[in-house]
């Protein structure tokens, strides 16, 4: 540091060693915090101190000149233990955060030269009124989802056996997402912010919780591999998540999907412009090898979510297009800024798959995660038996004290239907939690009666055809046109809802959700219509005028989970049939699934888009041109496609956000068939009446940190 000629340091002390304006609180560079060095005892101080927080020393006339400074030597970094200690004497979080947004948007603009330098008085008195303006905005600021924005999504749960009810699956007042309160707001001094922490059952049922025990839950497949900022799949959701936390997540016992509380981050402020995103982080998470998470681990994290390096997937990097840049000006503070405002970027922040990484690890091997666990959440890896279990055991030095409430949990890796259902009948294990069958539901109430509960919800998971547009006669729109008109998706909803976990004919939204399309209008899409006859003779003549000929014969490719997979194979194989195609069904496990998926290995095969919040951004994003989503199996490249998704996630207007979808789904399910849809799942999870803690959502890819769950006796 270079020093004048009073021995002061005529600028702030920078950690990262870029030269920075002796006025600045942060560095314009990189964001972080400037600190100030003492003259009489070279104590570290924040850069606002008034005097030393080690000797008193008056500081006000430290570094606090309008001249240019000198371009500082070279910096020795920081002892984390000093830093720390700055940080024990902060001021007041609204204005550390009011501070953190004024450097955030002083990158937008030019910097301008103060016009009356001489004036200080006048100066002072204007500054303070500036500074008092901001932070009384900055504890204004909120955020609401607007209702209008909201699933209408109903979720029921009972006690097979309980009074008043009149079948199989009591129903309870309906909870909609329109009447969820997703307000957020900034730092409070008499409380904690709004949605800070999930907010546990009341009365009887908080009264009889129950520590100790092992959970055994049942996983229909394994994962290809244990990143999940590259997989799509709930066969690494289930038995790792409780392994990690999110910056974010959605409140465990809300059953509409959609409240977001605070996990890593106990905070959120947002701009008045909707644009920038202010996240404090909590102090002393400690990640399982004992080293302390900050915002460093955060910002590596989504760095390489949005920016994948080469050769890395990132399965949803499409989804967050509207972020500019991540930031991490303090240890504890981390900073979004983004391109355009985005309603559905809080929902963003709170996805099930942002594992929060160690950056240290992330640096030195970025496909490290691919094949080890190490996380902060609530349970310790113990061991992955391929072909039989998973096993974890209670973090004795997790943060949120008082949880988890179970000793442990332990997986269970079993793909056939029945021994899945064998598994809960017998008591070999408590749930399974992706869902069964209508039939298997009956099978077990009625062994089990009261021993069982049932809990159902609409469910955000659709099974889809990707096909390869690089594969011929699949480039031609004509060809995946007929193959959609050939379905006959009504009768199939009506038969196979009774034997499978699918029950509705939908288009690119859950049906009943503020954006999906009416009944009337999906019957104008190629094969939405009732009359299939007519479907078909128009699929034939298509082929035909497309060189196909009678008896074209292809593979389609399909995943190892029976639920629902299997049936809905069959049935694209026999309706295929119709047209006079000759379909080979071929059976993959799951690793060579997603393997032959990615490498574009296949003619036709089965894909899914399954949300874990129901909202256009988060359905659609998929869809986009191969080189913005990973996730696009279709391979194909549409401008078209992706100005329409960019169109509709910018429009605040809710009627011409509308208008948007619907272009995007016409073009993706009729002019182009980029992708063809079946039918829109629904969730069955029979369970254990001894498991309580968990509530079902319309996703299978929420609730599985298992922080909450108990056993009662």
């Amino acid at each position: 540091m270079s020093n004048d000629a009073s021995g002061h340091p005529s600028s702030p002390m920078p950690p990262c060693g870029h030269d920075n304006p002796a006025t600045a609180h942060f560095c314009d560079v990189c964001g972080v915090k400037l600190l100030l060095e003492c003259p009489r005892c070279s104590t570290i101080n924040r850069r606002q101190a008034n005097f030393c927080a080690n000797c008193g020393t008056d500081l006000r006339d430290v570094g606090r000149t309008d001249a240019t400074p000198p371009a500082p030597g070279p910096i020795e970094p920081i002892a984390p233990t000093d830093l720390a200690a700055s940080e024990a004497v902060d001021v007041d979080e609204a204005e550390r955060l009011a501070s953190i947004q004024r450097f955030l948007h002083r990158q937008e603009r030019p910097r301008r030269t103060p016009r009356w330098p001489g004036i200080v008085v006048g100066g002072i008195v204007v500054g303070g009124v500036l500074i008092g303006v901001l932070v009384a905005s900055l504890v204004a600021t909120y955020m609401t989802t607007p209702p209008a924005e909201r699933p209408s999504l109903t979720a029921t749960a009972r006690p097979l056996g309980e009074k008043g009810s009149s079948g199989p699956t009591g129903r309870s007042t309906p909870t909609t997402a329109a009447s969820t309160d997703l307000t957020v707001g900034p730092d409070h001094n008499d409380g904690l912010p709004a949605a800070a922490v999930p907010e546990p059952p009341s009365g009887a049922a908080a009264s009889q919780l129950r520590d100790g025990s092992e959970l055994t839950f049942v996983v229909p497949g394994e994962p290809p591999s244990y990143d999940a900022h590259q997989e799509e799949t709930f066969a690494l959701l289930h038995p790792a998540a409780p392994h990690y936390n999110t910056l974010l997540r959605i409140d465990p016992f809300d059953p509409t999907g959609t409240r977001v509380v605070g996990d890593l981050a106990t905070s959120w402020t947002v701009s008045p412009d909707k644009r920038t995103y202010v996240l404090r982080l909590r102090r002393g998470v400690k990640f399982h090898d004992g080293s302390e998470l900050t915002s460093r681990d955060v910002r590596a994290t989504y760095e390489k979510i949005i920016n994948p390096p080469p050769g890395i997937t990132s399965a949803r990097k499409g989804e967050y297009l509207q972020i500019e840049t991540v930031q991490a000006p303090e240890p504890y503070i981390v900073a979004f800024k983004l391109k355009w405002p985005s309603p559905s970027f809080i929902h963003s922040l709170a996805s099930p798959w942002n594992w929060i990484y160690k950056a240290d690890i992330l640096e030195r091997y970025v496909r490290w995660y691919e094949k080890h666990i190490m996380g902060t959440g609530p349970f310790v890896f113990v061991e992955h038996v391929k072909g039989s279990r998973w096993v974890g055991r209670r973090n004795p030095q997790y943060w949120d004290r008082g949880k988890p409430h179970l000793d442990g949990y332990q997986a269970l890796f079993i793909r056939d239907d029945a021994a899945q259902v064998s598994a809960i009948r017998s008591g070999r294990a408590h749930i399974q939690f992706r869902g069964f069958s209508p039939a298997q539901r009956d099978d077990l109430v009625s062994v089990l009666g009261e021993k069982i509960t049932v809990q159902s919800s609409p469910w955000n998971c659709v099974l889809l055809v990707a096909v390869n547009h690089e594969k011929e006669p699949f480039h031609d729109p004509r060809v995946r046109r007929a193959l959609s008109l050939a379905l006959d998706r009504h009768s199939a909803a009506g038969a196979l809802s009774k034997i499978a976990i699918v029950r509705d004919v939908a288009g690119v939204q859950v049906p009943g959700s503020p954006f999906a399309t009416p009944p009337a209008e999906l019957m104008k899409l190629a094969g939405y219509g009732r009359d299939i006859r007519e479907s078909r003779s128009e699929a034939r003549r298509l082929l035909a005028e497309a060189g196909v000929p009678e008896g074209f014969a292809f593979v389609l490719k399909n995943r190892d989970i029976p639920m629902p997979y299997q049936p809905i194979g069959a049935w694209l194989v026999d309706e295929w049939n119709q047209i006079g195609l000759k379909v080979h069904h071929e059976i993959q496990d799951s690793g060579q699934y997603f393997k032959d998926l990615r490498a574009g290995n296949f003619e036709l095969s089965t894909d899914f888009q399954c949300g874990y919040v129901v909202d256009p951004d988060l359905d659609l994003y998929k869809f986009q041109s191969r080189s913005r989503s990973d996730a696009n199996y279709g391979r194909y490249t549409d401008p078209m496609l992706d100005d329409l998704y960019v169109r509709q996630s910018r429009t605040v207007d809710l009627e011409q956000r509308r208008k948007y979808i619907r272009a995007f789904e016409k073009r993706l399910l009729d002019d182009e068939a980029h992708y063809i849809y079946t039918l829109q799942w629904h969730r069955i999870v029979p369970h254990s009446s001894r498991v309580h803690g968990w509530t079902i959502t319309p996703s299978h890819y929420l609730n599985n940190q298992l922080d909450t769950v108990w056993l009662a006796e």
